[in-house]
């Protein structure tokens, strides 16, 4: 029996560790799940996680994934009362929110309107400014295409080039020179038609030494907003987060609460319902702007959850179904500090070159205050045919400076072994002055390069460290120990 009335069964229109993550709560309220996988991710955790797992084809993974017909046709087809789309890929297609309700499908997600709106990039940011909230200077392509380039020019550099829908770091090109514009705009225009099937794009002014702050927010469709805090997520590495935080170090109770009001106005003007996130920049003399909003689960939803303990995806099912929210904004405590750490295939020696392999052995790090978020298991391949991002290291502690300690332990501990990853990279971040003192913006890591490069090993180390891997491999020592013929087949004999 279901505790959430008119959803007994949810169809996950994502894959890896979201996809896990939800079937995990859905597992909880016993609701029923499944989940589209495609062949090249046939091994991966969200095929073992659901009830049911749906093949999916595509003439890419990625294009599988997109394929808006063939989703809601399975949802269809496994008799799904709702779908989650998780995030990336379809998450804030307007479009695709659409028809899966035409489908007579429930959205776990804000309406399409809302999505319209506030999804896309262009649309929310003409209805903000419009409410007086304030925006970054701007140019938007569509207006007039054969202007965009001179206009944005005109706004001044440097620049960012972004694109309208779609999210993750995708799309955004920083331009500080009029000669880089051009290509910059063809790069945003490519990847934003790759991801996300939307090649609209527009340009803002670039804030200098940036702080990302972010808010979460909870709505329901009975006129309750609720702010659940703010994240700081400026650790990024070409527009991709890398590590976020709760609360946002470094910042006065006054700001702090100014941000947070503001999201909620923004989302109540708009008429939001469901899980979003209220996005600003935060320039260093404490001015801050509108970014976007994201109408979907973030990435980095868990940090808010481990400090506010109420889990979002619930939430999101919960508000769906036409729940009004139990929760007042006097009601939500947030106890201690919360930091999430994203584990990457990718080589930070090699200009963070993506990496691939196969996972020969997992250890997912544990203990008090730590939580592992994984898309991977043993076995599984890794291509670069998705997300780069492997897993999520969270921990949870009692302030700031426990919580670095926590992470950078949780860090030492995971082991990957198979395919380059950026966590021992994450381990030196956490372990700069500059971050333990929250000095952080979005320049960070292209700051700080060198500190942040893998120290040199003596030859004597590396040898030490080799000897001791292969030491430690099975098949290494059993063709060490093995007894060649013909004295294998003579048994244990003596003269």
């Amino acid at each position: 029996m279901t505790s959430v009335p008119g959803i007994r069964k949810v169809l996950i229109a994502n894959r890896g560790e979201i996809a896990l993550r939800v079937a995990r709560t859905l597992r909880r309220l016993g609701i029923a799940s499944a989940a589209i996988v495609h062949a090249d991710d046939a091994g991966g955790v969200a095929a073992r996680a659901v009830d049911e797992a749906c093949p999916i084809e595509g003439v890419t993974p990625v294009a599988a994934h997109l394929d808006a017909e063939q989703i809601i046709g399975i949802a269809r087809e496994v008799g799904a009362d709702a779908l989650h789309p998780g995030y990336g890929f379809l998450a804030e297609n307007a479009d695709f929110a659409s028809a899966v309700e035409a489908a007579g499908v429930r959205w776990i997600g804000p309406s399409p309107a809302a999505i319209r709106l506030m999804g896309d990039k262009i649309e929310s940011r003409r209805f903000v400014g419009a409410a007086g909230h304030p925006l970054t200077p701007s140019a938007n392509e569509e207006d007039d295409p054969t202007t965009f380039s001179a206009r944005a020019a005109q706004i001044g550099f440097p620049l960012l080039v972004k694109a309208s829908a779609g999210g993750g770091g995708k799309g955004m090109q920083i331009v500080r020179e009029a000669s880089e514009l051009a290509v910059a705009i063809d790069l945003a225009r490519s990847e934003a038609t790759r991801y996300f099937a939307d090649g609209r794009i527009y340009a803002e002014r670039y804030v200098e030494r940036p702080r990302h702050i972010e808010v979460q927010i909870l709505a329901d469709a009975h006129g309750e907003v609720l702010h659940l805090g703010e994240r700081d997520c400026s650790i990024q590495r070409r527009f991709q987060k890398l590590i976020e935080e709760t609360p946002a170090p470094a910042m006065d109770d006054e700001l702090r609460e100014r941000i947070r009001r503001q999201a909620v106005e923004i989302a109540r003007s708009a008429n939001y319902r469901n899980a979003g996130t209220v996005e600003f920049v935060l320039a260093p003399d404490g001015a801050f702007y509108f970014l976007e909003m994201n109408t979907r689960l973030q990435v980095e939803h868990p940090v808010t959850e481990m400090v506010t303990g109420i889990d979002l995806v619930e939430q999101q099912i919960r508000i769906a179904a036409g729940e009004a929210l139990t929760l007042s904004q006097d009601d939500i405590r947030f106890e201690g500090a919360s930091i999430e750490c994203r584990v990457c295939a990718e080589d930070p020696e090699e200009d963070f070159r993506p990496a691939i392999g196969e996972v020969l052995l997992l250890r997912p790090p544990s203990g008090p205050g730590i939580r592992f978020d994984g898309g991977i298991a043993e076995g599984q391949s890794i291509t670069t045919a998705f997300d780069p991002m492997l897993a999520k290291v969270i921990v949870h502690a009692a302030n700031r400076e426990e919580a670095i300690v926590r992470a950078r332990r949780a860090l030492s501990e995971t082991v990957i072994l198979g395919c380059t990853t950026n966590a021992a990279y994450l381990e030196r971040i956490l372990g700069h002055p500059d971050f333990a003192a929250g000095q952080v913006e979005t320049g960070f890591i292209p700051n700080h390069a060198s500190a942040l490069a893998s120290p040199l090993l003596e030859t004597h180390e590396r040898e030490t460290i080799l000897a001791a891997a292969a030491l430690s491999d099975r098949d290494f020592n059993e063709r060490v120990a093995a007894v060649p013929e013909p004295h294998a087949s003579m048994g244990a004999w003596q003269n």
